[in-house]
């Protein structure tokens, strides 16, 4: 069975809190789906979602733009789904000085955090993450050789992996992700 993870993020990884004004707190949140079917529902959610519930201003679903209507309405369409959410929440003003100017780093074992909840021994079809693009060429390949030298550790060799950058306004899952992150 297919396995699709969205991979979201909420929040930033500024550090300057005297200059300028971050998020106190970064979240990284994946929404697990098992199955072509179930994606397709979800996808179909967020879609109605956004055509019954949003004005004509907002084309996506954000969840910190989002009105608690609109979320009460999002959550009574996807309640049947069978889905998990996983996630981790950094409280940036406790991390080391020497790391506040490595992003990149703090981003890609945040993300391995999130991932080693994930209970993935049962996998045997592909896996399918979708991450929220917000990396350069070099962010991204870094990204993906550290999550997948780690996730080989977790799967059996034969489980294609697949990886894939997108935008949220052009992915329902990712928006999916958003409104729980």
């Amino acid at each position: 069975m297919l396995l699709f993870l969205y991979l979201d993020e909420s929040g930033d990884l500024g550090f300057d809190f005297f200059n300028k004004k971050p998020s106190k707190f970064f979240t990284i949140a994946i929404l697990c789906l098992r199955g072509i079917a179930n994606n397709k529902r979800l996808s179909k959610a967020v879609k109605i979602t956004i055509k019954r519930k949003l004005n004509e201003k907002m084309s996506e679903l954000k969840g910190s733009k989002t009105d608690f209507k609109v979320k009460k309405y999002f959550i009574l369409k996807v309640q049947k789904l069978e889905f998990e959410i996983y996630s981790y929440t950094l409280n940036k003003i406790r991390v080391y000085k020497e790391l506040t100017g490595k992003k990149d780093m703090v981003y890609n074992f945040i993300a391995r955090l999130v991932l080693d909840k994930i209970d993935f021994k049962d996998i045997k079809s592909r896996i399918n993450l979708i991450i929220d693009k917000s990396k350069n060429k070099k962010e991204v390949e870094e990204f993906n050789n550290y999550i997948i030298t780690h996730l080989k550790s977790k799967v059996t060799p034969e489980t294609p992996l697949d990886f894939n950058h997108q935008l949220s306004h052009e992915t329902p899952g990712l928006q999916a992700s958003d409104m729980f992150s």
